[in-house]
């Protein structure tokens, strides 16, 4: 039986707030408050009782901020 190659498949990492607030240094109360200002990325809801952030708009982000 031939081995079938393996194909690029397009996903996303989502980060649950604890490694949000690990990566960039920002206590829970600072980062809701900037995504209320639209400074940083809003969470995605993954369930009724759960929300997320995608890795690459945070790491854009953290990028972002080191650029200034």
């Amino acid at each position: 039986m031939e081995k079938q190659p393996c194909t690029a498949v397009n996903f996303e990492r989502i980060l649950r707030r604890h490694e949000v607030e690990h990566r960039t240094g920002l206590p829970r109360s600072s980062l809701y408050r900037m995504i209320a200002a639209g400074n940083f990325p809003r969470q995605r809801q993954l369930s009724p009782s759960s929300v997320g952030w995608l890795e690459s708009e945070v790491s854009q982000w953290i990028n972002s901020r080191q650029a200034l």
